[in-house]
């Protein structure tokens, strides 16, 4: 579906907003909730998620992320109460005329969850007043109206800790490893690329059955490492700074944070061809972001540290559009286009 506005003129009151996200606080490592922290316009007012807070406290909008989140959990009788609750509250918002906005990180979960949690989720995009997305290629799940809001970098957060010069020949996969990222797919293709003054590093903490994986690639290939576990901002710019390629295999790709920090700290990555990749290659300027095509092979790789190796050490990709301040006042106006839209429904 396509959306009905695209970036609307915002009008009208500029009282003080509250808004609840489906975000956890901040916890000193660096996640899309800074942006949503450190970003926020000065009238703007953050409250982090619990269930008694959404379902109780005042408000002005309610702002969704990774909405089965919320809902999902270890035990069949936690998913079923949480899934319960929040049909609780989409029926207080509407009741209380607070406009639900979604962040389209991803149209639908990486993992697929039950039909229970479906109809949850539909019940939610069902009630959203306004969807953002974080690059204009996004397809929205109804014909509720869009903003595109880009994904914010992250140099600022980052430019306490000291950055390592570039090692030749280091390629690096960095964050949560899951199947669908394809870490897998990385050791087999640079297992068949030649070089000794070539490694591969591995740092994440992985989900279920991907640190067995991990590990035993690792024996195959002594060019290979890995770090597995969620690390410190200190150890994550370090990790990155060394490397001379970042590789984010995906096998399915949409909106990737990671790539926003790896492009925060001036390092390539390369990434699976996609709208949404072309589009950032495109914004960033040439030899930042290397698209591949199909499944990622040791060709793909060798093609990468040769492109990478002709942007200067003291290059650094064009992110001007992804300034948080920009985009904290463009969150402001998205919120009170939302209470508009809301405001309209009586």
């Amino acid at each position: 579906m396509t959306s009905a506005t695209e970036n609307p003129t915002i009008v009208g009151t500029t009282r003080p907003l509250v808004v609840q996200h489906t975000l956890a606080p901040p916890d000193g490592r660096t996640k899309y909730v800074d942006i949503m922290v450190d970003g926020a316009a000065p009238d703007v007012t953050i409250r982090y998620f619990t269930w008694k807070r959404a379902l109780a406290a005042d408000y002005d909008v309610f702002h969704v992320h990774w909405p089965e989140l919320m809902i999902r959990g270890k035990k069949p009788l936690k998913r079923f109460a949480r899934r319960r609750a929040l049909q609780v509250l989409v029926f207080r918002l509407k009741r209380r005329r607070i406009p639900i906005v979604r962040t389209l990180h991803n149209v639908t979960p990486h993992e697929a969850g039950s039909a229970g949690e479906n109809r949850s989720l539909d019940l939610v995009d069902r009630a959203t007043s306004l969807y953002l997305r974080l690059n204009p290629t996004t397809e929205l799940p109804t014909d509720a109206e869009a903003v595109t809001i880009l994904h914010g970098h992250y140099i600022e957060k980052f430019a306490q800790y000291p950055l390592p010069e570039r090692e030749h020949g280091r390629i690096l996969y960095f964050g949560i490893i899951r199947p669908y990222k394809g870490v897998d797919l990385l050791f087999d293709a640079f297992r068949e690329l030649p070089g000794d003054d070539l490694t591969l590093r591995v740092v994440g903490s992985p989900s279920v059955g991907q640190r067995e994986l991990v590990e035993e690639r690792v024996t195959r290939d002594p060019r290979t490492s890995a770090l597995l576990a969620y690390v410190d901002d200190d150890v994550l710019v370090d990790e990155i700074g060394r490397a001379e390629l970042v590789v984010l295999p995906y096998r399915e790709m949409h909106n990737s944070g990671a790539i926003l920090v790896a492009l925060s700290l001036s390092r390539p990555a390369l990434v699976p061809r996609s709208p949404a990749n072309t589009a950032l290659r495109e914004e960033v300027g040439p030899g930042w972001v290397i698209e591949y095509d199909g499944e990622l092979g040791p060709e793909q790789i060798a093609a990468a540290l040769q492109t990478v190796r002709t942007v200067g050490a003291d290059a650094a990709p064009d992110l001007s559009r992804r300034d948080w301040n920009v985009l904290g006042r463009e969150h402001e106006a998205a919120y009170r286009r939302a209470i508009a839209i809301a405001e309209a429904a009586r």
